[in-house]
Formats: structure tokens, sequence, C-alpha cells
């Protein structure tokens, strides 16, 4: 589980297209220290596998169904991705229960530039659209925010300095795709609200 605070920017540092997946090779210092084999890392707020670790740098295999699913497909050598390790038992939760399961991706719309922070604009596919409310939570690009709008085909966050400084947010462009997963919670309420209706 992670919690959609990002440790770092990292970086990709080579692509290895295996046909049906891809092997990705990523440098990342902090998220780094102490991986082992078949540990966890968010990469774009997609869950991987670290295959092999060699100092700063980790590789990791992207199945078919990730790269159809998330914007993964569309990184290549030198993109930036925002890393985090999974959260300890016991730690703070600083942002909200993040699985590392893409739900898809959004394309950002627009950007307002304020004078301390940024509205962003991201359109919201039709079968997500029921779980993201006003003042609720997201995850775009494995960044835990809050939603501040839930409009019919998009939503808008409102981004901080230290979120435009410190993830890749800060440099994405309007038709820039993200991805987006959902609060989990939603979808439990919405599943468990099913099973009463279907049992009466």
């Amino acid at each position: 589980m992670f919690t959609g605070i990002v440790e770092e920017l990292g970086e990709i540092t080579a692509v290895e297209n295996l046909g049906d997946s891809s092997r990705f090779r990523l440098r990342g210092p902090v998220v780094t220290q102490g991986a082992r084999h078949g540990d966890s890392i968010a990469v774009n707020g997609v869950c991987l596998t670290v295959v092999e670790h060699e100092g700063d740098e980790f590789t990791a295999d992207v199945m078919a169904e990730t790269l159809r699913r998330s914007s993964l497909g569309a990184l290549t050598v030198g993109s930036r991705v925002n890393l985090e390790r999974p959260t300890a038992v016991g730690a703070r939760l600083g942002g909200h229960i993040v699985q590392g399961h893409v739900d898809g991706t959004g394309e950002i719309l627009d950007r307002t530039p304020s004078e301390h922070w940024e509205i962003v604009k991201i359109s919201l596919p039709a079968d997500l659209a029921r779980y993201v409310v006003e003042k609720g939570s997201i995850t775009v690009d494995g960044i835990s925010l809050t939603v501040v709008d839930a409009g019919a085909g998009h939503f808008t966050v409102s981004l901080i300095p230290t979120t435009l400084a410190l993830t890749t947010l800060g440099n994405k462009q309007s038709g820039d795709l993200v991805n987006l997963e959902v609060d989990i919670i939603a979808k439990y309420v919405e599943r468990m609200l099913a099973g009463q209706g279907a049992a009466q």
C-alpha cells in the first residue's frame, strides 16, 4: 500500500521492448536505499516489482495490461517519473490509501496559474466519474490530491508550490496523459450497496 506522497523524481534510464511487455530501468537514489528483489515501488502511481537493483538504479517489468491501462507505455529514456516506496506499518498516512492499481488515464485539459498555486483541469473517463467527488481524494500520477471540482467529464485539483517543484505535475502540459486511481473506499461502498440491493 502507498499513500500518494511522492518521495522523489526519478528518471527512466533504459527501456527494453519485450513484445508483450517492457522492461524499464529507473534511477532513484532515495527509493533504492535498501531495495531488494521483489520489493514494490510505485512509478507514476503504478505499483511495479523490483527485478534487479544495482546502485541507485532498479529494473521492473511492465506487462501489456499495465501498458494498456496506464501512461507508462509513453515513457522513454530521460522521462521523469514520480517514485514512492510502500508505506511501513505504523507509519503516518500522509495522503490517502493508494493501491498502485491504476484505473485509467486522464488528459490534462488546462492549467490556470495563480500567485501561490495552480489549478489543473483533467479529463475524467465516464466509468470513473461516479467515484470522484468534490473534496474527495484522487491519485494523479501517484500523487495524492484533493478534488477541487468534479464536473461532467473532468475534475480539477489545486497544486501547491511543493507539488509543482517536486513531482512530474510541475512540467506536464495540456494534452499530456496522467494515471488516475480513484479512492478504493468508494469502490467498496458501491459494491456493498449493490449487494444490499440484490438481497432485498
